[in-house]
């Protein structure tokens, strides 16, 4: 009985978390008043549960409960505020579209442009998601202590600034979606390049909210569509020692199919208002570009290079000229693609590793052993040693032929 309590507790609080904490940061206005009344909830249905049985909705008992229990801390606070706040909360009747604005209020919040960068992620990990402050501060390699002063720190902003906890106005709501999104994909990189990747599922689930509470936000639905892409072919990514896999090598049968129907419908959809193709619709498109290849070789290098042409008009990245000079290297030849890379403004790319190994790799197949090695050598001095990328990098320098080898066909 305990661990079905446990079960049905952890995927009510999955479920409806966000609406939760969301609801009770509205009614109340404490963001530390919400977090902990939906723990205290939890808690109590840990307690409760196994000698009553299961609730018929186990999610409703745990919002109520949350709300009694933040109506119990505001009667002893004995303010007017507080009796304000009470009413509201006896007063308030559970409608959807509450629960809608609650929701997008509470991550445009997290998200607002006035807060620091870090500490948008960081709310947003732990307000939205539900992660704690040790498993945020483990995940960006930070000390507990350091963590929780950069939350406490971002609340007290909110309070300060008096940043409104709302959706935002129509005039500005498309500029903050954009942000938003971009906080979240942050959140989804940041576990992408781990073997253990939990935020990247967190930032998954994120996304998801977001374009389920937004269905006309096109490139919300888009970077869910990018980020399902990406997930589904997370078996094959790193190999059983947690080393990391090249695309060319992964075994496509193993790439989850039900993800990526998903992520085209998802894509199709997001395709369907008209307005010109946002930066993550593109990226989502090169994604299915892939996706739908049988093999590496057979992947349309020559539709790939386009929508990396139109993403550089979209929005001008260093990193995404990178991507296409590769994609070039990869449509006209290995020798045009090094052309092309060489070309790219290294100033803007100093300290990103993939930029040598970029080159490596090309180097590499058209034989040029020396060069090669030299380039690989340049990639492992920018990437944290004894990690996935250092150990991919030295497992490349470790098969190069020595030096004057027979030259590879391009």
């Amino acid at each position: 009985m305990a661990g079905a309590v446990a079960a049905a507790a952890a995927s009510a609080v999955a479920a409806e978390r966000a609406g939760m904490v969301a609801s009770l940061i509205r009614l109340t206005g404490d963001w530390e008043l919400a977090e902990d009344c939906v723990q205290d909830a939890v808690e109590k249905a840990l307690r409760h549960w196994p000698e009553a049985g299961l609730p018929r909705s186990p999610a409703a008992w745990l919002t109520t409960a949350a709300r009694n229990r933040a109506l119990d801390i505001l009667r002893r606070r004995r303010t007017e505020w507080a009796k304000l706040s009470e009413r509201a909360l006896l007063d308030e009747a559970a409608h959807s579209e509450t629960d809608r604005d609650d929701r997008l209020s509470l991550i445009f919040t997290c998200c607002h442009p006035a807060l620091p960068l870090d500490g948008r992620v960081a709310l947003t990990l732990k307000t939205v998601a539900g992660l704690n402050t040790a498993q945020i501060a483990d995940a960006f390699l930070v000390s507990e202590s350091t963590m929780s002063q950069r939350l406490l720190r971002t609340k007290r902003k909110i309070s300060n600034a008096a940043i409104p906890y709302r959706v935002p106005p129509d005039e500005l709501l498309a500029e903050r979606t954009d942000g938003v999104l971009a906080v979240l994909y942050l959140v989804f990189n940041a576990g992408y390049g781990q073997p253990e990747d939990r935020l990247a599922d967190e930032a998954l689930r994120l996304v998801r909210l977001l374009a389920d509470l937004m269905p006309a936000a096109d490139e919300a639905r888009s970077l869910l569509a990018l980020i399902l892409f990406q997930r589904a072919r997370r078996a094959t990514r790193f190999d059983a020692a947690g080393d990391l896999v090249p695309m060319e090598e992964q075994d496509r049968a193993r790439w989850d199919p039900v993800l990526a129907a998903e992520a085209h419908r998802e894509l199709r959809r997001a395709a369907h208002s008209g307005r010109p193709p946002g930066p993550y619709w593109l990226q989502a498109r090169i994604a299915a570009c892939h996706a739908s290849a049988p093999s590496a070789q057979a992947t349309p290098w020559h539709a790939i290079v386009p929508l990396y042409d139109a993403l550089l008009a979209a929005q001008p990245s260093p990193v995404a000229a990178l991507n296409r000079a590769v994609a070039v290297g990869f449509r006209d030849g290995f020798a045009t693609g090094l052309s092309a890379l060489d070309a790219l403004d290294t100033g803007v790319l100093a300290g990103y590793h993939l930029l040598p190994a970029a080159r490596a790799d090309f180097l590499r197949r058209l034989g040029r052993t020396d060069a090669a090695r030299a380039a690989y050598q340049d990639a492992l001095r920018l990437v944290a040693e004894g990690g996935p990328e250092a150990r991919f990098l030295r497992r490349q320098l470790a098969a190069l032929p020595p030096s004057h080898g027979v030259v590879r066909p391009c």
